[in-house]
């Protein structure tokens, strides 16, 4: 059958865009109409809208301020004023781009990076630091390797005992032996 493919679509009511336009004409709010203010007379001014009405709005609404038909700020959606400046978004303006004049020769930009060395350029002399006149050299001093005798000339291997003759940390658990009976 032909008739199941047709949608049933009601000649009675206007396009969306004209509905959204027309209510916020009528509704004449300081700063615009919101969603659901637009959607409530809609409703009451047309009937028969189709059951995805709120879907249908939401697509319309956004259409409508992607192309700039509408401005959309603070949750209200308003006509645009061919008069009035842009508005500003939040953040930092784009810096303005330099316009190119006709007949000036510019030069290529910066490669990025380090420039290569050039291997006809003669070997820098290696610089001399200047001593600060302490004798000793600047910065932290060098962690000492481990010595083979401690400072008081016991073992390396004794040196973590502290000197109670018991080695640090935690003793190995003992390993349980079954027992055997011994008769006497």
């Amino acid at each position: 059958m032909a008739t199941a493919g047709v949608i049933n679509k009601s000649f009675s009511i206007p396009p969306y865009p004209e509905m959204i336009l027309k209510a916020i004409e009528e509704l004449n709010e300081e700063n615009g109409s919101n969603k659901s203010s637009i959607s409530k007379y809609i409703e009451s001014t047309y009937g028969g809208l189709p059951q995805g009405h709120k879907a249908l709005l939401n697509l319309h609404l956004a259409r409508m301020r992607d192309s700039g038909e509408l401005v959309f700020w603070k949750n209200n959606y308003t006509k645009r004023d061919p008069d009035a400046p842009p508005r500003r978004g939040r953040g930092r303006p784009p810096k303005p781009k330099e316009s190119f004049s006709l007949g000036v020769v510019y030069s290529p930009p910066k490669p990025k990076g380090r420039p290569p060395k050039d291997p006809n350029d003669p070997p820098k002399s290696p610089k001399v630091k200047a001593s600060t006149g302490s004798g000793r050299p600047r910065g932290r001093p060098r962690k000492m390797s481990q010595p083979t005798r401690g400072f008081d000339g016991a073992l390396a291997s004794d040196v973590g005992t502290g000197g109670s003759g018991r080695p640090r940390g935690r003793p190995p658990k003992m390993k349980s032996t079954p027992l055997t009976e011994i008769s006497a």
